[in-house]
């Protein structure tokens, strides 16, 4: 088939674009085309790439007729931000293709009440990114199951994997937290540690998409969580990270209001939002049942690989 991956060089992309093209399709990448993947990959010699700017194309009215021009079977949206870019594609591709695939995000239920969390409870979305997110995901479904428009969302959770630095035990991205725990030096948790952050590697992301689109028949009109198999606490999640390095994790814990005193405003608010949404704790039941999703990482090992990236690459010198 002949795929359209919109934002194609992001996390998932990186892996996603790879993926489609060993299994033989012939696939087309649409971008800024301001950056490459994040790890490079033979597969991109020969990938299609069309520089587009999705903010200006869309302020013209143009962007959906670009995309209907280059005649895919199946368009995977990475970057849908808003209802009206949604609505805005799904016009200029209705009746168009055969499947679409929108990449939504773990966030749209919000403040959850029974975990882990399945795809069919109520979403009660907290903060713009989620409530946007939350209504891209309702306009979806209403027109795959009342108007036929092939549309199925994907969910993932906290992506990591080398090229970025992964959400860490305080659950923000600051790479010293990792220094410190390397280390055996102290470290801070707010409230008592028994916040929970779901990760996946992007690798197991990009899976889903791909076996979403072999099993179109159960995925169209759904949506399915793109998550590792089990969650982590902030609290055993620092004790895991300190003990590759040969060290039990020194812990203290505040209350969030004066732990936050002792960090940046950036890395607080981070923090904030992601203890907000706890638990983020998700089942992957439903993808595993409908589709074989099959992830290939724990969020332990996600994360070690992130971390031997950073390492690597001298980004943290523990």
């Amino acid at each position: 088939m002949h795929i359209v991956i919109i934002g194609g060089t992001g996390h998932v992309g990186t892996y996603l674009v790879p993926r489609l093209v060993e299994a033989r399709h012939r696939v087309t990448v649409v971008s800024r085309g301001q950056r490459a993947s994040y790890t490079p990959h033979g597969a991109w010699k020969v990938v299609q790439t069309v520089a587009l700017d999705r903010d200006a194309e869309e302020a013209a009215g143009t962007f959906g007729p670009r995309i209907r021009a280059l005649q895919a079977d199946v368009v995977i949206d990475m970057i849908c931000f808003t209802p009206e870019s949604a609505q805005h594609l799904v016009e200029a591709l209705r009746g168009r293709v055969q499947h679409f695939l929108h990449c939504s995000t773990c966030w749209v239920h919000g403040k959850t009440v029974t975990i882990p969390v399945t795809e069919d409870q109520p979403r009660r979305p907290i903060g713009d990114y989620g409530l946007k997110k939350a209504e891209i995901e309702a306009y979806l479904h209403h027109e795959a199951r009342a108007n036929g428009f092939p549309a199925t969302c994907i969910l993932p959770g906290h992506i990591v994997g080398p090229g970025w630095v992964p959400l860490n035990p305080q659950a923000n991205f600051n790479p010293e937290v990792y220094v410190k725990l390397a280390r055996g030096e102290r470290v801070t948790l707010p409230n008592q540690g028994l916040e929970i952050l779901h990760h996946v590697h992007a690798d197991d992301v990009a899976q889903l998409f791909v076996k979403a689109m072999a099993t179109r028949n159960a995925a169209v009109g759904e949506s399915f969580h793109a998550l590792s198999p089990a969650a982590l606490t902030l609290r055993g999640y620092a004790e895991a990270v300190a003990g590759w390095f040969g060290w039990e994790a020194a812990l203290s814990y505040e209350p969030f209001d004066v732990w936050r005193e002792e960090v940046s405003e950036a890395d607080a608010a981070t923090t904030l939002g992601h203890l907000e949404h706890s638990p983020n704790c998700y089942s992957i039941a439903k993808g595993e049942r409908l589709l074989n999703y099959q992830p290939r990482y724990s969020s332990l090992q996600a994360v070690r690989e992130s971390v031997n990236w950073l390492i690597d690459e001298g980004k943290i010198a523990p």
